[in-house]
Order: C-alpha cells, then sequence, then structure tokens
C-alpha cells in the first residue's frame, strides 16, 4: 500500500486533533449537564418530602414553572365533577389501567385536575369506581404538583373524540370535558385510601435517568484516542 504524502499525514493529523477538542467539549457539557440532573435531583427530593402548601392560586398560575415548582407537595379543597372524569392509560406497578383524572371545583370557581390515582383495566367503569363516587361533599386532596403532559406518549396521540388518553395533558382533557378556568397543572394524589379502595392514590414514580457520568467518560475516551492516533500519525510523518 502507497505510503501517505506529507500533506495527507498533516491534513490527517489536524483532523484528528480537531474530532479531540470536539470530544472533549462534548465530555465538559455531559460533565455540566451531571451537576445539573444531581442539582435537580437534591430539590426534588427536598420537595417530595416537604410539608405540604397550598396549590397555587389563580393569580398564580402565569408563574408556575416545571423547573421550580413540579413535585411540590400541595393541598386543595373543593368538589369533585365526577361525571367530568377522564380516563388516561397507564403501566403501573400493579399492572395496566388507567390514571383517573377528576376536575375539582375549588372555592374561588376555579378548576385544577386530579389524578385520583390508578384503577385496574376490569375496574375502570362508572359502576366498578361507583364507591369511591359518591361522596359529593367537600374534599381535600394532597399530593405532588405535576406539570401538563401534552400530546400524548411515545408513538401514541391523545384521541379525545374517541376517548382514548395516553397523557395527562391539561388544556386537552379540560377542553373535551368543556371546562374553564383550569389550572395549568395537575395534582399526583397521595396514598391516602379512596372509599371502596379506588382509585389506588400515591404510585407516582419520582426518578430521574442519569447516565451523565457515562457519557462523559465516553467523549473523553474518544478524545483520548483520538490525541493517541494523531499522536502516531504525526510521528509516522516525522520518521
Amino acid at each position: 500500500m502507497p505510503e501517505r504524502s506529507p500533506r495527507a499525514r498533516y491534513v490527517l493529523t489536524g483532523c484528528l486533533f480537531c474530532l479531540a477538542v470536539v470530544f472533549l467539549a462534548l465530555g465538559t457539557w455531559q460533565v455540566q449537564r451531571l451537576f445539573w440532573k444531581l442539582n435537580l435531583i437534591e430539590r426534588v427530593e427536598s420537595r417530595i418530602h416537604a410539608a405540604p402548601v397550598a396549590a397555587p392560586a389563580r393569580a398564580e398560575w402565569p408563574n408556575v414553572a416545571r423547573e421550580k415548582d413540579e413535585y411540590r407537595r400541595v393541598t386543595a379543597n373543593g368538589l369533585f365533577r365526577h361525571d367530568r372524569t377522564a380516563l388516561v392509560q397507564a403501566v403501573t406497578e400493579r399492572g395496566a389501567g388507567f390514571w383517573v383524572l377528576t376536575p375539582l371545583v375549588l372555592a374561588d370557581g376555579s378548576t385544577l385536575l386530579v389524578n385520583r390515582g390508578f384503577v385496574p383495566t376490569d375496574r375502570s367503569s362508572p359502576e366498578a369506581r361507583l364507591a369511591s363516587e359518591i361522596a359529593a361533599g367537600p374534599v381535600a386532596v394532597t399530593g405532588l404538583l405535576r406539570m401538563s403532559e401534552p400530546g400524548g406518549a411515545f408513538l401514541r396521540s391523545n384521541d379525545p373524540v374517541s376517548e382514548r388518553w395516553f397523557s395527562r395533558d391539561v388544556s386537552a382533557i379540560a377542553a373535551a370535558r368543556g371546562l374553564e378556568d383550569v389550572a395549568p397543572y395537575f395534582i399526583d394524589a397521595d396514598a391516602t385510601p379512596n372509599p371502596g379502595g379506588l382509585p389506588i392514590g400515591g404510585l407516582t414514580v419520582v426518578a430521574f435517568r442519569n447516565s451523565h457520568l457515562v457519557y462523559a467518560l465516553t467523549w473523553y475516551a474518544l478524545a483520548a484516542m483520538s490525541v493517541f492516533a494523531a499522536w502516531q500519525v504525526h510521528r509516522r510523518r516525522l520518521a
């Protein structure tokens, strides 16, 4: 095989060094993401174990944001509108079934959706849930503030016309149920038992994938390999 010309080796060496710089930048970015993720996990852990506070009222809705509010423990008092309940498909540690999202009308007339919990597929009919929906008086709800999940799930879009919900899309559910003045978030109810045992609350999974260290080490390893390859090419050029 013919030897590469000095010019070709020079170009190859430069390209390898450029790759090394890119890999170093990507590794450094992953390290920054690692510390961001660790900080996020710490903040969320402090929120879910804190004493509950009142759910953000109407005047606070424009300022509610995922970064500072999601997974806060909150409370709300009002009247459930069981006739406007929506079922969202779910897979939990208890198997496949549905999340039961019911509008809660607050004292000021505004509404927020409450994920009252999980029901298995064979217990999802209104008749099967009747025992937990007969109470017509005021209720108190405690749980975790969650942000809306617009659009649907992976490869599955919400279909309001067919009553097929794959994500807890607050605005879409509100529109489909004819609700107005609805909070831009919903509440995942805690494990306080419901009458009749259903729905089952307290099944929120608080977990964050954190592979940034592995990604960072991978990018740094590729940077080292690029530098080594560049050195080898350079050494042969000088030989």
